[in-house]
């Protein structure tokens, strides 16, 4: 059950996917350059990455299972109120609450998995809830796109409000009182965060978020704008990404129980960087299978990267210590994505005024896969730490 609740918890968050292919209404609705509009990405993810970490620490002295419930009740008002936003700064505040309420998901949700499964099915247990995140990133451009067609940009946001709801009452009768607490909870060091492995696990997922989340930021704009996709059928291409991933995350999980983890995150990085690059070569007139492909294969590199780096950094710490494990992963990753937004924006503005849409675009994408190249190469070192609690270091 606590896995079941940790895949659902974050394939809910991971719904927030459906605002991206609403990010051209959006700027349209409130006279903002598609530029600034990174704000309603940067909001988000700075929050949760920092709440995540939080979180976590607070999980190992509650229990993972309360901290979650909470977050599940905040982000189900926090959609009520969209249906209320009337400016952008309005907008702004509520991805900055929201984003509370996904990183109390996101940071308890590893920990639940790792401390319900014996540390031989951790992979299958993390890879089970990667998989509800990469469903949610999935299904969330399909269902934005028809919100978006049909009822406009709020409606991208308000529809997961009952979806929290319900989750969140179903959370309540198994995480009622407080459960899953570490029996002997150890207080966070610095020393226990400047290790290796912890180092490593945590760049590499900077690194990775880094680079995929040019494709969240401007493949939205290229096959609405650029290709002149309707935000319904765009949707459905960008779908490709995230449904890779999912697709990717179980494998993933498999691999690292079966083979250890060192082998396939470093493919996946690999996998990823030729994505991204390639993704830096397409023009309007490329055909949409080859757009496609592309963007496939970020996403199930993407994918199958994850779970063996997650599963190393939870490995890396002590039963006692898997709620700051799990916020620590999410902080890395999430950073990656704020960083990667802000970055890609900037160097895709300073171009556009001079050289187009297009060139821009190449220049974000090569500059974003040279960022996951450099990952790739980090990944190839060997490791220098003692295997990880569970884990082969393979």
């Amino acid at each position: 059950m606590p896995v079941l609740l940790a895949a659902l918890g974050a394939l809910l968050v991971s719904l927030d996917s459906a605002i991206n292919i609403a990010l051209p209404a959006m700027a349209s609705a409130f006279g903002v350059e598609p530029a600034a509009i990174r704000w309603v990405i940067i909001c988000y993810v700075l929050t949760y990455a920092f709440t995540a970490f939080a979180a976590g620490l607070l999980a190992d002295r509650l229990g993972p299972g309360p901290v979650f419930t909470a977050g599940l009740w905040l982000c189900a008002a926090t959609f009520v109120g969209y249906a209320l936003a009337s400016s952008y700064g309005a907008v702004l505040l509520l991805r900055v609450a929201q984003g509370v309420g996904s990183g109390m998901v996101y940071g308890t949700a590893p920990a639940l998995v790792t401390l319900s499964l014996p540390p031989a099915r951790h992979g299958r247990g993390l890879g089970a809830m990667s998989l509800g995140i990469g469903v949610g990133l999935g299904v969330g451009p399909v269902l934005g796109g028809l919100l978006v067609d049909g009822f406009g940009w709020p409606a991208a946001f308000v529809f997961r409000a009952p979806l929290f709801l319900i989750l969140a009452l179903l959370a309540l009768t198994r995480f009622g009182r407080v459960v899953g607490a570490a029996p002997t909870p150890r207080r966070l060091a610095v020393a226990d965060v400047l290790r290796l492995p912890v180092l490593r696990a945590g760049t590499l997922a900077f690194l990775s978020q880094y680079a995929q989340f040019a494709v969240w930021l401007l493949m939205p704009f290229f096959l609405v704008t650029a290709r002149g996709l309707s935000p319904s059928v765009g949707g459905l291409v960008f779908v490709l990404t995230p449904l890779a991933t999912a697709l990717a995350a179980p494998l993933g999980g498999v691999l690292t129980d079966r083979i250890g983890p060192r082998w396939p995150l470093r493919f996946g990085l690999a996998l990823e960087a030729a994505g991204l690059l390639a993704i830096g070569g397409l023009t309007e007139t490329t055909s949409i299978v080859l757009v496609g492909a592309a963007m496939a294969a970020v996403g199930f590199g993407a994918g199958l990267f994850q779970v063996p780096n997650l599963a190393l950094m939870m490995a890396a710490f002590p039963p006692a210590q898997q709620g700051a494990a799990g916020g620590l992963a999410f902080l890395g990753r999430t950073l990656g994505s704020a960083v990667g937004v802000q970055a890609t924006a900037l160097l895709f503005a300073a171009r556009l005024p001079h050289d187009g849409f297009l060139a821009a675009f190449h220049a974000a994408f090569v500059a974003a896969g040279l960022v996951c190249v450099l990952g790739a190469l980090l990944a190839l070192l060997p490791a220098r730490s003692s295997a990880p609690r569970g884990v082969s270091s393979r």
